[in-house]
């Protein structure tokens, strides 16, 4: 096993919510040597505010650049870069795949020895879009390059930092007296905390263990129900009331029309109703990591007298 002084662990894509997650976990660790990269502006900074000290390289990394020079020395490589919302599918392709296609080609010429690859439950579902399909394509840049690593695929995650999904939902409850949930709400979300999955990430970084791992929440939740326990967590009074879908559906795309950077899409909203029920493996056997009740993860991610407050960009 590798002492801190001889690990050098690179983290992509540092300043999101896997990011800002996992990295007070390596330093509490001290597992070696770490260098954050994100392109990022806000986010960055809001990174090198938290940690002082950290190495931290503003960089597009779908641009060839000085960035790439970090990789010499590497030891532990954690691929967490990704574009995750917005309207327009050249993004998605910048991102997600060249950029990727940029990092492989410098941890190549490093002879970076291992990756932590962060995929995406995505990959699996039966969903259709440029999220999905750039993610399978990331993947599958990894997967080629033949460098030792282990494929993360995690499910919807929430925790601190979460400038999308979850974290924009409690936003916006907070601000709206009335909160609207599409259809039914009845659509069975599986949410993953993301300082579980950190846990997982660096103990990833400690064994060096090898695979693909679909890690999924253990609790199986319906969406409405999933809305009634951020309620209460965040301690909003905004009123739920159902909508009918197809109004939700028309509402999200007039809002798409002025917002060219909208928290929530249409298309989200699709994937958000797709019928997907993720495996559920023992990834806190595998990893010798706790997995946090869903109802303590929800109050540590809003309750929390630091890091509840800090809010990321888009």
């Amino acid at each position: 096993m590798e002492t801190m002084s001889t690990r050098k662990i690179v983290i992509t894509g540092a300043a999101g919510l896997v990011g800002q997650n996992l990295l007070p976990r390596l330093k509490r660790k001290e597992l070696g040597e770490l260098v954050a990269i994100d392109k990022h502006p806000k986010n960055t900074a809001i990174l090198r505010q938290l940690h002082p000290g950290l190495r931290v390289v503003e960089a597009d990394m779908a641009e060839a650049g000085t960035w790439q020079q970090e990789l010499e020395g590497c030891t532990h490589l954690v691929i967490g870069h990704a574009q995750i919302g917005g309207l327009f599918p050249e993004e998605y392709v910048r991102n997600n795949i060249a950029a990727t296609e940029r990092l492989l080609d410098a941890a190549l010429r490093y002879k970076v020895p291992y990756a932590v690859s962060i995929s995406s439950s995505v990959v699996n579902s039966m969903a259709v879009d440029d999220y999905t399909e750039t993610k399978k394509a990331q993947e599958a840049l990894n997967a080629a390059s033949g460098i030792k690593q282990v494929v993360l695929r995690p499910t919807l995650m929430f925790g601190w930092f979460d400038r999308k999904h979850v974290g924009w939902l409690a936003r916006f409850m907070q601000r709206v007296p009335v909160f609207p949930v599409p259809g039914d709400g009845r659509f069975l979300r599986q949410p993953l905390y993301a300082g579980d999955f950190a846990d997982i990430i660096a103990s990833a970084v400690e064994t060096e263990i090898t695979g693909a791992y679909n890690i999924t929440g253990m609790e199986r939740i319906d969406y409405i129900d999933l809305i009634r326990l951020l309620k209460q967590a965040t301690g909003a009074k905004a009123h739920i009331q159902k909508v009918p879908y197809r109004l939700f559906w028309l509402l999200l795309k007039t809002n798409a029309l002025w917002d060219k950077n909208p928290p929530f899409t249409a298309r989200q909203l699709e994937a958000l109703v797709t019928p997907d029920v993720f495996e559920v493996i023992d990834w806190p056997g595998i990893f010798q990591v706790r997995s946090t009740p869903l109802r303590d993860a929800f109050y540590s991610t809003f309750r929390d007298p630091v890091y509840s407050k800090v809010t990321l960009e888009f």
